[in-house]
């Protein structure tokens, strides 16, 4: 399966992740470097890692709680919109206990974009707001893909029986 639109220009971030919220961070597999896209590996810096993307030996080591879903950066079916709901969810959940949690993709922008506003939507806040909020703390390239932002502004069970509707 292609999980990753290739005709996408926006550059990587310089940092490996970023924090959007007290104890809720977004980032990805790669990251800007002096000669290009660089590996980012995580070891112990999170309780809960939560990968849309995965590559080998990016981390997290395996007494880390970590969750992978297979996630295309484009249209999602109505069982990848509900993986989103439920990584929202536990993402949300762990904030709220105090565990320290990533949410990653490749580069830290669309799909981890995706599940971030969600899980701060959880959290209390808009969706305008959310999606503002992590533009600004992680890249003004985050939350790019616009089919995502109306899965967002539509609220994603609504996406996810729209979804439905196609298959």
């Amino acid at each position: 399966m292609k999980t990753r639109q290739k005709d996408r220009n926006n550059p990587p971030p310089e940092d490996p992740w970023n924090e959007i919220r007290p104890g809720l961070w977004m980032g990805g597999h790669v990251r800007a470097g002096v000669t290009g896209e660089e590996p980012v590996v995580v070891r112990r810096e999170f309780d809960l890692v939560l990968s849309l993307y995965q590559r080998d030996h990016h981390g997290p080591p395996s007494d880390i709680e970590h969750h992978f879903a297979e996630m295309p950066d484009g249209p999602l079916s109505e069982a990848q919109i509900a993986e989103v709901e439920r990584f929202a969810v536990l993402a949300a959940d762990a904030v709220r206990a105090g565990r320290k949690t990533l949410v990653r993709c490749h580069a830290g922008h669309n799909r981890s974009g995706l599940v971030v506003a969600q899980a701060l939507v959880e959290l209390g806040l808009g969706v305008a707001e959310a999606i503002e909020l992590i533009r600004r703390r992680r890249s003004p390239w985050a939350l790019h893909n616009q089919l995502f932002v109306q899965y967002l502004e539509s609220g994603l069970p609504t996406a996810r029986l729209l979804a439905g509707l196609g298959s």
